[in-house]
């Protein structure tokens, strides 16, 4: 078993999120999830791009950008969104 199986968290860290358009729109800072269920709920982003803050996404008290864990579409060598889930 490789270490991306045994902590799929840390392997998320740091990849780069884009829409499947390919328009970057950061990096995965950290995860937030219901602690009760467990349920995903969204990707905090670091080094948000300019694109990415003209978009009407939600912030952290700290101001980091949240990507809606609803709207990923595929996660690989980038986390892919989908754009319409975004707004």
């Amino acid at each position: 078993m490789n270490q991306d199986t045994k902590n799929p968290y840390s392997s998320l860290l740091g990849k780069m999120i884009v829409t499947k358009e390919g328009k970057r729109l950061g990096f995965v800072k950290d995860i937030t999830f219901e602690t009760k269920s467990g349920e995903l709920i969204s990707i905090v982003l670091k080094e948000a791009t300019i694109y990415t803050k003209n978009l009407n996404l939600e912030k952290t008290s700290s101001n980091d950008f949240l990507v809606p864990y609803s709207s990923i579409i595929a996660i690989g060598d980038f986390v892919v969104v989908s754009e319409e889930d975004l707004v």
